[in-house]
């Protein structure tokens, strides 16, 4: 038997944009594939908010279309219902004001760090008397000055990660999607670039949305977590993460109240987990 949970925290929609235009609304966004020619609903009714800074985290089994709900905010597949719209405007193409960090290293290997991070603004047409500064400036706040001039081959898994978020901050987009950046990573490396990530984001003020299998790491980050069941995805709930910031990564998994969150996620998770396999 599943668990019934509130669909929409409404005060903590209050809390986090009393009064502001979301970033980014879900209205009852379904979408549908087709396989062999049949149809499957991967995402069943999405519906909800994600206000101006926010960091909002999407958590759920795997196939319950969380990545996609990242893909149509960046107007790379279009909805089968419903619809997404992007500071009260539908998203009909291509979003180029949001930032797309992907699960996949696509870091081009004959190109340097610099050159890697260049990449959108060559893409933006940037004056190029501008770009040395600001690729400058970006390599520093992601801790790679001395390796500038390094291929990807020679970096860590972790560096390589930090030149694809410098290389997708580099533009300065307002929003940022992030799927599972970093899933692949050992479990202290992960909380050196969690720790980075809030630092960057408390900097630039952007808003997040953030997909991960990790319940400590969306807990760690997030404002609010959004809970998605197994396929068709649909909002189990909306939990507000009431931890205050500023968070050390480390330290605040000491706290009460953490466990007491990540406990009352995996409560709503588990019975979604039993059926629909991993997350």
């Amino acid at each position: 038997m599943r668990q019934e949970t509130t669909v929409h925290d409404g005060a903590a929609a209050e809390e986090t944009g009393a009064g502001t235009t979301p970033d980014i609304s879900f209205n009852h966004v379904g979408k549908r594939f087709f396989k062999k020619g049949k149809p499957f609903q991967a995402l069943g009714d999405a519906h909800f908010d994600v206000q101006p800074g926010e960091f909002l985290s999407i958590v759920g089994p795997s196939g319950c279309g969380k990545s996609t709900l990242l893909n149509i905010t960046a107007g790379l597949m279009k909805p089968s219902s419903g619809d997404v719209r992007y500071k009260g405007e539908p998203v009909t193409e291509v979003n180029t004001d949001v930032g797309y960090m992907t699960q996949a290293d696509t870091l081009l290997p004959w190109r340097t760090v610099r050159q890697n991070i260049a990449v959108p603004l060559e893409i933006r047409h940037s004056p190029r008397a501008e770009r040395g500064d600001r690729i400058d400036e970006m390599v520093e706040k992601v801790g790679l000055k001395e390796f500038g001039n390094h291929y990807p081959a020679e970096l860590s898994g972790g560096m390589r990660k930090r030149v694809l978020l410098a290389r997708t901050l580099i533009y300065q987009p307002e929003t940022l999607l992030m799927d599972e950046p970093f899933g692949a990573l050992d479990a202290q490396l992960k909380l050196v670039l969690q720790q980075e990530l809030l630092r960057l984001w408390a900097e630039a003020g952007t808003t997040i949305m953030f997909v991960t299998h990790d319940l400590a790491e969306a807990v760690t980050l997030s404002d609010r977590v959004v809970v998605v069941s197994s396929r068709p995805g649909t909002m189990r709930t909306i939990k507000t993460i009431d931890i205050p910031r500023p968070r050390a990564v480390f330290d605040v998994r000491f706290n009460d109240r953490f466990r007491e969150l990540q406990q009352e996620l995996w409560a709503i998770l588990q019975d979604d987990m039993m059926e629909g396999g991993e997350m």
